[in-house]
């Protein structure tokens, strides 16, 4: 091996696999209620440190560009946010009565860091200097929306003939989130 070459570490699979299988774990468990919403935040965030080594073993096997980097670092700590701001709005909510204005910021907090996605997903755009890269991002993205808005569309109505129960609007981030994973996966196996 020469001075230049990097271990290659863990498989990025492996810590995503760990990441699910915690997180299918923390959710059972709060299903069951063996644990209160504070203790599966705190696991969850545990649990999406995994995340980190998961994106630089993916880096590193791709040979990622520095707007690919900055990109990932965007999106890692905007997650973190959304999550960490998620948790503490909902337990404030379900442990204080708050008046109205309080309950506005707190809202806030899960909902600026969704802001910071968006603008990171901008700035990659914008930075990437491959064409082809920066094609398959807005590819990705928009297949995402199209998933999002035919699932919410279709769920929507559902709800409108009473065939489902109401889902709350926010869950629009993680479903748009799991079709650009999707998305992304699609295309990285048709490329194979």
């Amino acid at each position: 091996m020469d001075d230049t070459a990097k271990p290659a570490g863990r498989s990025a699979w492996v810590y995503a696999a760990l990441y699910l299988a915690s997180s299918a774990v923390i959710v059972a468990l709060q299903l069951t209620e063996a644990i209160d919403t504070t203790t599966g935040l705190i696991l969850f965030v545990g649990a999406m440190g995994l995340l980190i080594p998961m994106v630089r073993s993916t880096e590193r096997k791709c040979r990622a560009n520095a707007a690919i980097i900055r990109y990932n670092r965007r999106m890692l700590a905007a997650s973190f946010g959304y999550v960490l701001g998620l948790g503490i709005a909902v337990a404030l909510f379900n442990s204080t009565t708050l008046p109205p204005p309080a309950v506005f910021a707190i809202a806030l907090l899960p909902t600026l860091p969704t802001f910071v996605m968006i603008w990171a997903m901008a700035r990659y755009v914008i930075e990437e200097t491959d064409e082809y890269l920066r094609y398959r991002n807005v590819k990705a993205a928009l297949i995402s929306l199209g998933l999002t808005l035919a699932v919410g569309i279709f769920w929507g109505f559902l709800e409108t003939f009473e065939l489902a129960p109401h889902v709350p609007a926010w869950w629009v981030l993680p479903v748009w989130a799991g079709g650009l994973g999707v998305a992304q996966l699609w295309m990285w196996a048709r490329e194979r």
